[in-house]
């Protein structure tokens, strides 16, 4: 089990402006710079990673470090890999108890916006520096909930692989399969040839968070079921 306690957070003025839509006129630099200075004094990004091994295979099942996940995609994605690095990172409480304080709507929203900023931020932070330390390529993730094919229900045993993640990094898990504090994430990094992206597989329409095109294509390749 590794953690990582210290991840730096140094987020971008014009970058932020750019995600809050805002623009000279629309609010001024100096505003801007006053949240991003709150936020980067509340932010306290963890990560704990393993590092982890490919066990039995079934036809929708993997077995990953002794525990059995139930995925027909994320068994194919890990049918030529032999290790893996399930993680889950978090940016703590205080920035979020900073957002839902705040009488301002907008305020709060800007606070949630740059949040959700940092996460991402730690997220690429933590794969480069799985590939520097472990001299890997590409990477590509999966997340229980991602996929209908890879529900929420499996953070439960995801969340076995690491132990106390409480103690570790301060992540609980609801009954509801919700991980606090909110701005936490969690997923299996694995080395791929051609990079892969959950949304690939997923149909809804106007997602904000899409990274990537539904494929119909791709989805008859994985052997998955019409929704």
């Amino acid at each position: 089990m590794r953690v990582l306690d210290n991840i730096p957070i140094q987020l971008d003025l014009e970058e932020v402006k750019g995600q809050l839509r805002l623009n000279t006129k629309a609010g001024s630099s100096s505003d801007v710079r006053e949240l991003v200075g709150i936020a980067e004094s509340l932010i306290q990004a963890k990560a704990v990673y393993e590092v982890s091994y490919i066990g039995q295979r079934g036809e929708d099942t993997v077995e990953v470090n002794g525990v059995t996940f139930t995925s027909r995609v994320l068994r194919v994605n890990l049918d030529k890999v032999g290790r893996v690095f399930p993680f889950i990172i978090t940016i703590g409480k205080a920035l979020e108890h900073e957002a839902s304080s705040c009488n301002d709507l907008l305020r709060q929203f800007y606070l949630e916006t740059i949040g959700d900023m940092a996460l991402r931020f730690s997220r690429q932070y933590l794969e480069e520096y799985l590939k520097r330390h472990f001299g890997l390529g590409q990477l590509s993730r999966m997340s229980p909930g991602s996929l209908k094919d890879w529900p929420v229900t499996e953070q439960s045993p995801f969340f076995s692989l690491f132990g106390n993640v409480e103690e570790l990094i301060g992540v609980t898990l609801t009954e509801s399969m919700l991980m606090i504090p909110r701005k936490s994430i969690s997923g299996i990094f694995f080395p791929t040839e051609v990079m892969f992206f959950s949304c690939q597989l997923c149909p809804r329409k106007g997602c904000p968070a899409r990274k990537a095109p539904y494929d119909e294509t791709l989805r008859k390749k994985y052997g998955l079921n019409d929704e």
